[in-house]
């Protein structure tokens, strides 16, 4: 019988890409901007930029490592580590947690998700032009208001979701980042540049980046560490499992 052959990245960029599509979420893009201004501005981005290098970035590449020698799940991996160094198979629960996060964080994603392809198809078709703040307000009411059409939406995403994921590492997961994270990037820059050109751009980054240490507390820290953890993917199983498909001789 023919031993199973374990996928791989088929280069380190396309793994880069897709641990950056990871990070690259909703986690930054809207808590993150609300964080700052809530938080002390630029102390908490300090705060949280030391929680990232001291914490953040030993974890995520411990998660790299355990995924890149178990060549598994994190369940497995976990398990299968442990024996190996004589400690209990109960190290398998950590990979299983990460699991359970990452189906907890899915089920609102998800639906997030579906938002984003109503919002796609609305802009493509011009629904959104000429319509002032209440419009666009109402617009996103009345889609709340659908369950229907939320029901409908949310299964088109995850479908893609299924889609993407039954095509394996090289077909489905790596041509996914090689299109959507040069779409993503482009769009970021649009909206910075729209920013820049419109509204108050100034007056926000002085309210987001101006420090105030008065505002520091003990929940202030905790929620940058809970944001380096988010933005790195940690904790979630996802690094585990990206690490696992990469190939021993990637540094």
């Amino acid at each position: 019988m023919s031993k199973l052959v374990h996928a791989q990245w088929s280069s380190r960029m396309a793994f880069i890409l897709a641990a950056t599509g990871s990070a690259v979420g909703l986690g930054n893009i809207w808590r993150f901007s609300y964080l700052v201004g809530d938080s002390g501005g630029a102390a908490f981005v300090l705060i949280y930029l030391a929680c990232v290098a001291m914490v953040g970035l030993p974890v995520l590449v411990s998660e790299w490592l355990i995924g890149r020698r178990g060549q598994k799940n994190p369940i497995h991996a976990m398990a299968e580590l442990a024996a190996k160094s004589g400690q209990p198979k109960a190290w398998a629960l950590v990979g299983a947690s990460g699991v359970l996060a990452a189906f907890l964080i899915l089920s609102f994603y998800s639906i997030i998700g579906g938002w984003s392809l109503s919002y796609t198809l609305g802009s493509v078709t011009g629904r959104f032009s000429g319509q002032d703040i209440d419009g666009i307000g109402a617009i996103f009411g009345n889609l709340l208001g659908s369950p229907g059409i939320l029901a409908l939406w949310h299964t088109a995403f995850m479908a893609l979701v299924i889609w993407i994921v039954a095509r394996g590492v090289t077909k489905g997961l790596e041509g996914a980042v090689r299109t959507m994270m040069p779409a993503l990037l482009l769009l970021l820059l649009i909206l910075v540049g729209y920013g820049i050109t419109t509204g108050h751009f100034g007056e926000a980054m002085a309210f987001m980046f101006r420090p105030d240490w008065s505002a520091v507390t003990g929940g202030v820290v905790l929620a940058a560490m809970g944001q380096a953890f988010f933005t790195l993917s940690l904790g979630m199983g996802i690094m585990m499992a990206y690490g696992s498909y990469l190939g021993e001789e990637v540094s």
